[in-house]
């Protein structure tokens, strides 16, 4: 059963309000996508409205559609090679220029929340939001003290239309899996799961100061990247220090203030390694509105983390199976790459190697040697995807969130500075590091470092044995009587059998003699016989 059909009825009556099918030319669209602009404008909004030259028409309906819609819009924004610029400019504005929710309720969250009045809490609060976006906005203000922070508060009432509108995608996910093996390769369920809990947890700041104060720690003193301190938090209230830089888009300040656009590329590309492979703890929603460079020192500017919600962790198992596979690709050992693959346990038994290697060889391979500005690294993906399809391939969930920051990353940095060498900039950073973490005087040191532990625990080791033998011995003896029980339960049923054998056919002679015998005989065989049964059937 569909879910929430009022909420998709809504859907389309938004969809069709703002003519949503009239943003690009039919004839530009794929088959599927025509069918659905068709079905949009069979909606009566679609007649009446008045918004078909709206040039804002888009970011109007995303955000009245949610913050699931408007989450989609700032993805989507960071792919000026996809998307028509006319598009594109709609969609920018929804990194931090969503529309406000009220002023008042801004600060009456905000005192509910800290547990004190505004006045008590800041010298000044600034009633003009400096940013608005999904699911929080942020006002500017100071502390008593003079330091200038930034105040982020949660939008009200938002968090049961984003279960909804999960439980539509969910249904979704569930059709899909059950009609494309694409789907079912890529978990697309476990996904939107995941993908569900990350949005839950973006409504939960303290959750995201939590992750902004160890974002700070691991970059305590660098000279790449600066993340403000966190001063107070609460679940829907945050206040950090505030910062001073533009946006990782402004390329025009940047080239005004005469910033070395490749070094920052190569920076920004250095801190998503970093991240990923040093810290094991990544930004996974690196869009333009969340990426901000100091401006300060132009000769060596530091890139600013913002909004640390939504992160991302993988296992020491995955971290290594794809810094072994992106080495693979750089060095295009392609029967290295399947290997490794085959290693993680995403190719199935009797799987044709050779064949999969010659895919990915055909697919990655033209894109090794290439700068930034000549990737599609969204539409080999797609392709890889389809290759994983075709192979029957298991591509674990949670490396999705990773490939949705790869596809952020490529878009921010295909703006920053087309020409950058990704290839020859990763190698030798993903290089060291996997030397790092296969050196075995590291892993004999990390050894010793458990020592202590083993120790400790090895006081526990005779009680843990003795708990042990006790419980085999207690396992031992109930299976014992569980087999005792089973063959008495058998014999049982074995003498059953024999007196339903016994009684059918005692009942059978009866009706035989009744049958073969003068009529009173065989009313009195009748008559036993139907006590019998009646007997037996109370027994």
């Amino acid at each position: 059963m569909i879910p929430h059909v009022s909420r998709l009825l809504e859907l389309w009556r938004i969809a069709a309000h703002y003519r949503l099918d009239t943003l690009i030319p039919a004839s530009e669209l794929p088959p599927q996508a025509r069918h659905a602009m068709r079905i949009i404008r069979l909606h009566p909004a679609a007649w009446a409205s008045r918004e078909l030259k709206n040039p804002l028409k888009l970011k109007e309906a995303l955000e009245t559609m949610g913050p699931l819609a408007i989450k989609m819009g700032q993805l989507l924004s960071t792919r000026r090679d996809l998307i028509p610029p006319e598009v594109l400019e709609q969609l920018v504005l929804l990194q931090d220029r969503v529309k406000p929710f009220d002023v008042q309720l801004a600060k009456k969250r905000v005192e509910t929340s800290l547990k004190a009045d505004l006045n008590v809490l800041f010298a000044r609060f600034d009633e003009q939001p400096l940013a608005a976006a999904s699911i929080a906005q942020v006002h500017t203000a100071a502390l008593h003290d003079g330091r200038e922070v930034v105040v982020k508060i949660t939008r009200p009432d938002i968090r049961q239309q984003i279960l909804q509108d999960f439980e539509i995608l969910t249904w979704l996910g569930q059709k899909l899996e059950t009609r494309l093996e694409a789907a079912r390769a890529l978990h697309l369920n476990e996904i939107i799961q995941d993908y569900r809990q990350v949005i839950l947890n973006e409504l939960d700041l303290t959750l995201e100061a939590d992750n902004t104060r160890r974002m700070r720690h691991n970059f305590m003193g660098s000279s790449m990247m600066y993340v403000p301190e966190v001063y107070m938090d609460s679940p829907d209230v945050m206040v950090a220090e505030r910062i001073t830089g533009v946006p990782i888009s402004d390329t025009t300040t940047f080239d005004r203030l005469g910033m070395d656009r490749a070094q920052l590329a190569e920076k920004g590309l250095t801190i998503f390694f970093t991240q990923v492979f040093r810290d094991n703890f990544f930004h996974a929603d690196m869009h333009p509105g969340n990426v901000f460079v100091e401006t300060l020192n132009p000769e060596n500017p530091r890139f600013i983390g913002l909004d640390c919600a939504i992160m991302g962790e993988l296992s020491k198992h995955d971290q290594m199976t794809v810094a072994r596979m992106l080495l693979a690709v750089m060095n295009s050992n392609f029967m290295q790459l399947i290997q490794i693959v085959h290693q993680a346990g995403w190719i199935p038994p009797g799987t044709d190697q050779d064949a999969l290697a010659r895919e990915m060889r055909r697919t990655v391979g033209p894109m090794v040697s290439k700068p930034m500005d000549q990737l599609d690294f969204a539409g080999i993906l797609l392709q890889v995807m389809d290759i994983a399809r075709r192979f029957h391939l298991e591509i674990p969930p949670q490396l999705m969130l990773l490939l949705k920051t790869l596809v952020h990353v490529e878009g921010l940095g295909t703006d920053l500075y087309p020409q950058l060498d990704i290839w020859k900039l990763a190698k030798p950073i993903l290089t060291e590091w996997v030397k790092q973490s296969m050196n075995p005087v590291k892993n004999l040191k990390e050894m010793g470092q458990q020592i202590p532990d083993l120790l400790l625990g090895a006081q526990d080791f005779p009680t843990l044995m003795i708990d042990s033998l006790n419980g085999l011995k207690n396992q031992s003896a109930w299976q014992a009587k569980q087999h005792k029980e089973l063959q008495l339960l058998r014999l049982e049923m074995q003498q059953q059998q024999q007196r339903n054998w016994l009684f059918s056919m005692f009942i059978l002679i009866l009706l035989t003699i009744s049958i073969i015998s003068p009529w009173f005989i065989g009313v009195i065989c009748l008559i036993l016989a139907s006590f019998a049964i009646l007997f037996r059937a109370n027994i």
